[in-house]
């Protein structure tokens, strides 16, 4: 009997042992993450690590659970994060909320998974809410469209199991089952064959609605093609914009069966979530329809407004006391198009299929995916360089003090990688140290070659580095290149994966605030200052850069970009973005007026080397200007406002941020590996 109690004892001991070193870590992952410290001595406000919208805790399920201890004044839970903050009315109460629910196994309701909650108490809770977003424009939501009757009906006659007949194409992709009605529509060129009408049309029973939605202006031209897509919860459909060339201005989405929410993007980067509830009509048209993506994303559940209103059409707002889980059903959609008979002469070029080719090579676009984000990079940041390689090399000659610090901080016989190493001014500061640098640069690899450092040639977003094998890495004027967040947040992640646990790195990335507590930087500074400044982001010249000769590059013209932080200030960005979105170009020496822009290099001390240079203003032959100006190249740059870059760092589980500073026009980040 006895070695059975001394048994269970243990039994304990190790649960409670184990309970707290699960809730020191959910104590360091909110230090590190959100900022938020917890505190040993009891408050009225705690913190519940794995009860949270992110992991499939709803808001109702919640509730019950914290209310069972006294009366809760208040309970946020925070968009996709994997915990919660409670606020009881009393100390007392909150104590007995700790004591019963601290290592509690409860089940989820919505997915029968058991989860351990972990409990903290905290001072209070500062979150900022998102601002209430707007629908993009042309966009409309259209409550109880249909009636249940209409709605049943409509459903009834879409046969999902008979055999494929001919009049229309039915297909099961890999998210969604589908079928065509008019004219089919090929995935694999996001068209319509025009020649090709389906036999017997649209379904008889959409006659009445179609008329309707004419009769109240919804669309100005009767549909004749039709696309039926059937969800089931987990299911959804990528981004992406109706081809331009394929289909008239309006389209419309009849949404039966189920509600769901909907992703609508810019290009800039600016997301809006909107409930389109069931028996609903969503209305695309002029820009909504053209300019902006929208997807269904792949989940079982929708993040959404708990109360009544919030739960109506409309945007969903990032109210932390005010959402909870929408557990996803079946969801039917009817998407009514017209189709387009003669080439689209819309107003955003940039994404315009009809007119593409008869774009003028001016400035490039905002990337709107992977692709075009690689493209641009390509063409304006890897082919100049290859260019520029010799100039560039001539204007990088003095290490910056505070990197020099960094890198004589490190001990003896470090293993230290320089990504984006350039010509390897850095390479050879410290002889105590083992330094390798790599660049996407051929040229400039070349050139450190020729001082006898040890480099290669690599993308930073994929390093031929064992992971782990490296004391320190720096990352200086790299990541700035990188045209999209999410390929910035892979640059940081890669730097990550070479450090060893405790190793750290060191980045730098160009400012988008180049004055700094009533400090102009020295790019600004050096207007007119030395052809040979040692400014890291140098732009080459002093003489008037060929932006000045471009049409006016002024705020009302630019486009902003999301950076990971939504709640930045908005200094200089805050105008609506040009409908086509094109990156704007940089004046050289002056204060930035948008995070995504080109910077002009003036080549000196030789030509072109080939007959197509990327990103180069050319003149008039016989000009004034052809005969003075040297080559002109563009580069392309995303500037990181205050907070943006620590912000992408805390995103990462691998890493702390052990400082981050400002210097001379850069935000500067020194990372440690977990």
């Amino acid at each position: 009997m006895e070695v059975k109690t001394s048994e269970d004892h243990l039994k304990v001991h190790k649960m409670k042992k184990k309970v707290l070193r699960k809730q020191i870590r959910a104590q360091h992952t909110l230090m590190r993450h959100e900022g938020i410290e917890c505190i040993s001595h009891a408050t009225q406000s705690l913190v519940i690590a794995n009860a949270g919208l992110g992991n499939g805790m709803s808001r109702h399920q919640l509730l019950r659970i914290v209310e069972e201890y006294g009366l809760v004044e208040t309970l946020l839970m925070p968009p996709n994060k994997p915990y919660s903050f409670v606020k009881y009315g009393t100390k007392e109460e909150a104590k007995k909320a700790f004591d019963a629910l601290n290592g509690k196994e409860v089940t989820l309701e919505d997915f029968g998974q058991n989860i351990v909650l972990y409990i903290n108490f905290v001072e209070k809770v500062f979150w900022q809410n998102a601002v209430p977003t707007r629908l993009p424009p042309g966009l409309m939501v259209i409550e109880k469209i249909i009636s249940p009757e209409e709605e049943r009906r409509m459903l009834e006659s879409i046969d999902w199991i008979g055999d494929e007949d001919t009049q229309n194409a039915q297909k099961t992709l890999k998210h969604r089952r589908v079928k065509h009605f008019g004219y089919e529509f090929c995935y694999d060129n996001n068209n319509v064959d025009k020649d090709k009408p389906l036999p017997g049309g649209l379904p008889e029973i959409c006659d009445l609605f179609l008329e309707k939605c004419l009769k109240q202006g919804y669309i100005k031209h009767k549909p004749d093609q039709l696309t039926v897509n059937q969800y089931e919860p987990g299911q959804g459909i990528p981004p992406h914009i109706d081809t331009h060339s394929a289909f008239e201005d309006e389209i419309i989405s009849l949404s039966l069966g189920a509600e769901i929410v909907m992703d609508f993007k810019h290009p800039d980067g600016h997301t809006v979530a909107i409930m389109l509830p069931r028996c609903s009509l969503l209305v695309m048209a002029g820009e909504s329809r053209y300019l902006w993506t929208h997807g269904i994303t792949p989940r079982k559940y929708d993040v959404i407004q708990a109360s009544e209103l919030g739960q109506k059409v409309g945007t969903i707002t990032a109210d932390v006391g005010d959402l909870t889980l929408n557990r996803r059903e079946t969801r039917t959609s009817f998407t009514f198009r017209k189709v387009r008979r003669s080439p689209c002469n819309c107003i955003y070029p940039s994404v315009c299929d009809s007119q593409k080719g008869q774009q003028r090579q001016v400035q490039p676009s905002f990337p709107h995916n992977e692709m075009e984000a690689s493209k641009l990079e390509q063409e304006y940041v890897h082919n100049v360089y290859e260019e520029i390689a010799t100039h560039f090399s001539s204007t990088r000659h003095s290490p910056w003090p505070r990197i020099v610090e960094f890198l004589r901080s490190l001990p003896k016989g470090s293993i230290v990688a320089d990504i984006g190493c350039g010509n390897g001014k850095y390479l050879g500061i410290n002889e105590d140290l083992y330094m390798v640098g790599c660049d996407r640069s051929k040229n400039l690899v070349d050139i450190c070659g020729e001082k006898n450092f040890q480099a290669f040639v690599c993308d930073a977003l994929s390093v031929p580095i064992r992971s782990g094998s490296c004391d320190a890495c720096i990352s200086i004027a790299v990541i700035h290149h990188f045209s999209t967040a999410e390929r910035r947040l892979a640059t940081i992640r890669e730097l990550a994966r070479l450090l060893r646990p405790g190793g750290t790195a060191l980045i730098y990335v160009w400012a988008m605030e180049q004055e700094y507590k009533n400090q102009k930087s020295k790019y600004l500074k050096e207007k007119n200052g030395s052809k040979d400044t040692e400014e890291e982001i140098n732009t080459g010249t002093a003489q008037r850069p060929l932006s000045d000769q471009m049409p006016d590059s002024s705020s009302q013209n630019l486009a902003c970009s999301d950076g990971l932080l939504t709640d930045s200030k908005d200094e200089g960005c805050d105008a609506k973005p040009v409908a086509d979105s094109r990156l704007p170009v940089h004046t050289n020496r002056t204060s930035f007026h948008s995070q995504d822009l080109l910077v002009p290099w003036h080549l000196k001390g030789g030509t072109k080397k080939k007959g197509e240079s990327v990103g180069t203003v050319l003149f008039p032959a016989g000009s004034k200007e052809s005969q003075e100006l040297s080559p002109v190249f563009h580069r392309y740059y995303h500037v990181f406002r205050e907070g943006e870059l620590e912000a992408a760092c805390r995103s990462l589980d691998c890493v702390k941020v052990q400082k981050s500073y400002y210097d001379q026009g850069n935000w500067c980040v020194v990372l440690e590996k977990l």
